[in-house]
């Protein structure tokens, strides 16, 4: 009878099983995968300051413009078109030039339109511009 036990003590090891090295390769690389995201959220931030002081707006020259998902705009609650709210943002600078506006956007309108809205601001070189949100209740 042959003894094999003998035999494979003897034989020499011509090659490195690499599978467990490739395991753990492939299992750092998916925790970096994970962790890199969250790293990124976690950036601090300075808000930039300005040194001119803001003039007090008075409640009386604020007017209200209020876009729906459907494009309904109205401008202190009057239906209106964008043409015609071009026109009276025109004239509203004309005859107030320290003029202010609120935009109440809908939730779900999409942001183009409401850039579309303040580019049209802009346009009629209205400055104090702001945007009436909502607090969230919990």
């Amino acid at each position: 009878m042959r003894r094999y036990s003998q035999r494979n003590a003897l034989s020499t090891l011509s090659e490195i099983n690499i599978t467990p090295l490739l395991d753990l390769a492939f299992v750092l690389l998916i925790i970096f995968m994970i962790t890199t995201p969250l790293l990124e959220n976690s950036v601090n931030l300075v808000i930039p300051s300005s040194g001119a002081a803001n003039t007090p707006v008075n409640p009386a020259q604020i007017q209200t413009i209020s876009i729906g998902r459907d494009d309904t705009i109205k401008f202190n609650n009057e239906p209106v078109d964008a043409p015609t709210l071009a026109a009276r943002l025109a004239e509203l600078k004309r005859a107030n030039p320290e003029a202010a506006v609120v935009i109440r956007p809908d939730r779900e309108l999409p942001v183009q339109k409401l850039i579309a809205l303040m580019d049209e601001l802009q346009r009629a070189q209205i400055t104090k511009v702001g945007i009436a949100t909502r607090a969230e209740t919990k």
